[in-house]
């Protein structure tokens, strides 16, 4: 009553991807699309040093 299959099955291995042939064209894109990352993580980080966007919003005076 007892099967060879017990428990979960693996899942087939991937083949290894190949590597893939850049020209010049491509290699420049990749090249600004790195760079426009990186300035952006900078900003991001500059941004957060400084504080909260626009202080804190709309206040209310409390009065009715």
């Amino acid at each position: 009553m007892s099967s060879k299959q017990g428990g979960k099955a693996k899942p087939l291995k991937q083949p290894k991807a190949e590597k893939k042939e850049y020209d010049e064209t491509d290699k420049a894109n990749i090249q600004k699309k790195k760079e426009e990352e990186k300035a952006l993580k900078e900003l991001k980080a500059k941004a957060q040093q400084k504080g909260a966007f626009g202080g804190s919003g709309l206040k209310k005076s409390g009065k009715k």
